[in-house]
């Protein structure tokens, strides 16, 4: 099936719930250290981190329907989820790449207790270069800050 890759300029509230639908099936699938209280809590602010960030970039199959999606605020990488169904087969690799070269994607911060993300982003040829004990809300989920040189 083709995968396209495209910055999203209007974003509508259909997209915005089905953007939603697969962070929260990704969440879910690699977010291990959240119970699902604390999912359907952040959930709320999700639309709203969707609607603020500058640049939303979706990966779509051939039939329209969202399947991984990224946030960028350039420098910095704000969101990268994929579909779990759609873990390993390269979609999050093209997303990296495509905020790399195109939106000059160099920093990003990943929730420590996510090693296979951490992984990921090593791969993508980022290192850590700061930590923190708690995650941008203040709660007790520690950040690894990476960067690219």
């Amino acid at each position: 099936m083709t995968m396209n890759i495209a910055e999203v300029g209007e974003r509508t509230p259909e997209l915005i719930d089905r953007l939603v639908e697969v962070w929260e099936a990704s969440v879910r699938a690699t977010h291990l250290f959240l119970s699902p209280a604390e999912i359907d809590q952040i959930k709320q602010h999700v639309p709203q981190a969707l609607r603020q960030v500058s640049h939303l970039v979706v990966a779509t199959e051939g039939d329209g329907k969202p399947v991984a999606f990224m946030g960028v605020n350039t420098p910095m990488l704000e969101m990268l989820f994929v579909a779990p169904d759609q873990r390993g087969k390269g979609v999050g690799t093209k997303l990296i790449r495509y905020g790399i070269d195109r939106l000059g994607v160099t920093r990003l911060a990943v929730n420590e207790q996510n090693p296979q993300a951490q992984g990921f982003y090593e791969h993508m040829g980022f290192t850590v270069y700061k930590r923190t004990d708690r995650d941008e809300q203040g709660q007790p989920y520690p950040l690894l800050y990476m960067k690219r040189k």
